[in-house]
């Protein structure tokens, strides 16, 4: 379970830096439900931008905020995606919800949120003295720093040297430090190398995403049940919730899918990985370029028990559609598929994991067999705004783009997609999977064989009870913003 012990000095530091610097903090139901956000506070919003780094954008982090840049509200439903069955050649319904309206235009602003928020309500973070660590492959260092800034706390951030250039450019105007380690998107030992280093320094406290429990907390209860209250509003008479998809990265999004599964127990949860680097597949390792995903270990946060089944992605199929669905020459193409403008347009909300979810979808449609009355949910994680020096790479790579190629990919990397690289996970495989977790967390990170036990044989005790944690932490959240004093 998440600490929520108090330490009174670090507590009433972090209350009265709040207060000089007119910090209200939001609560987890308000992320559910912002509809119940303070009109105060609502006011503000109407003049700021999605981006801008004021205080009142941490009551952005929901998927229900309008899909503009500046000014924006709520939404009664997340905004998404349902890709048609010309698109996917399959006909299961894939519905996927978007996370470019999230300030930094990634959904990991929740996740650092939800890691940050217990440490600094209870005072174990003391944001006087204190640095936070953000340690990541992409996008949740920059949520972290994000929310650094935001709550008017140092920050460092710590990802691979071989992310795309946009993180690097952003990271430089918001993160107090950027450290780049060695490797690609699946060197993750070299972040927890520097961490470990970090995490010997008296002003530093370690966010570890792959770790810490306030990721699952946030995802079950946020998006989680975001993606119930979308696949609601868009059921048609007859269908059903058949299954989520998520590549795995922290982990942190597969407990939405716990989330689903406790309201649609028949659902199937797969979790996607890198087939140039198919860890969970078959204990394998190597480099890829699906950025945002990780690998080469299993995050300790995994709850493995309640996945279904492994499906490895060719990170050539998710370059390749980035620049299918984001290219003059691609939308051509794709308007000669009956598609509308509007649906192209939102094509461009797929970055390079969320096009990887979408593939996973597909995977699982073919592989079960699944109708026009089944149903799949996923994330995009962020979109192609982080990724144009990407398609720059593949131009400078592949040539100019035409029409032509366009149908091919779509025929190749979308339409082609096989039920191959995948694995329905039995008792045994899945605990085999868990296992892998000893490596890692145990033998280099200091867990102990007994807290990797629990994880396992006790779920009511461990994964059930940090998702039951969020009233307990809204409390201290309402007691911390009284204290505050601002609204």
């Amino acid at each position: 379970m998440i600490n929520l012990s108090i330490n009174p000095e670090g507590l009433r530091h972090n209350i009265e830096k709040a207060r000089q610097n007119r910090i209200v903090i939001p609560t987890i139901a308000q992320m559910q439900h912002p509809q119940t956000i303070p009109q105060k506070i609502k006011d503000k919003l109407k003049t700021t931008g999605l981006w801008d780094v004021d205080p009142v954008n941490l009551f952005r982090i929901t998927w229900k905020n309008e899909a503009t840049e500046h000014g924006g509200l709520f939404r009664d439903v997340p905004n998404y995606v349902e890709l048609p069955s010309s698109l996917t050649g399959v006909p299961a319904r894939i519905v996927a919800m978007a996370g470019k309206w999230f300030p930094t235009g990634c959904h990991k602003v929740g996740a650092s949120f939800g890691c940050l928020a217990p440490k600094l309500v209870t005072g174990q973070f003391d944001a006087t003295r204190h640095r936070a660590v953000w340690p990541s492959t992409g996008n949740y260092c920059r949520g972290g720093a994000f929310n650094s800034k935001l709550l008017a706390v140092e920050s460092v951030a710590i990802l691979p040297e071989k992310m795309s250039r946009e993180r690097f450019e952003w990271l430089s105007k918001i993160a107090g430090e950027v450290i780049a380690t060695p490797g690609c998107e699946s060197n993750v030992k070299e972040i927890f190398d520097k961490t470990n280093e970090l995490s010997r320094l008296d002003d530093t406290v370690i966010f570890n995403q792959f770790e810490e429990m306030g990721n699952p907390l946030w995802h079950y209860n946020v998006t989680g049940h975001a993606l119930q209250e979308l696949y609601t509003a868009v059921r048609r008479d007859g269908d059903r919730l058949a299954g989520a998809c998520f590549t795995s990265g922290s982990a942190g999004t597969m407990s939405a899918g716990d989330y689903l599964k406790d309201q649609n127990p028949s659902m199937k949860l797969g979790v996607g990985e890198a087939l140039q680097c198919p860890t969970i597949l078959n204990n394998g390792f190597g480099g890829h370029r699906i950025e945002g995903i990780g690998d080469k270990h299993i995050p300790w946060i995994h709850n493995v028990r309640n996945t279904d089944m492994v499906i490895a992605i060719d990170d050539e199929d998710s370059q390749r559609l980035l620049r299918l669905f984001n290219t003059d020459q691609g939308r051509e193409y794709l308007r000669s598929l009956s598609l509308s403008d509007e649906l192209i347009e939102r094509l461009s909300w797929l970055g390079i994991s969320g096009i990887a979810n979408v593939l996973c979808c597909i995977k699982m449609a073919k592989y079960y067999e699944l109708t026009e009355h089944d149903v799949l949910v996923t994330v995009l994680t962020d979109s192609a705004a982080m990724y144009g020096s990407r398609i720059d790479e593949l131009n400078l790579a592949h040539g100019a783009y035409t029409v032509r190629e366009a149908e091919l990919d779509h025929h190749v990397h979308l339409l082609g997609m096989r039920t191959d690289n995948m694995l329905e996970l039995t008792y045994p495989e899945r605990k085999r999977v868990h296992n892998l977790k000893y490596y890692t967390w145990v033998e280099q990170q200091g867990k102990t064989a007994a807290e990797l036990d629990a994880l396992w044989y006790d779920p009511a005790g461990t994964w059930d009870a940090v998702h039951r944690q969020a009233e307990e932490l809204d409390a201290l959240i309402d007691a911390f913003n009284r204290a505050v004093g601002i609204l």
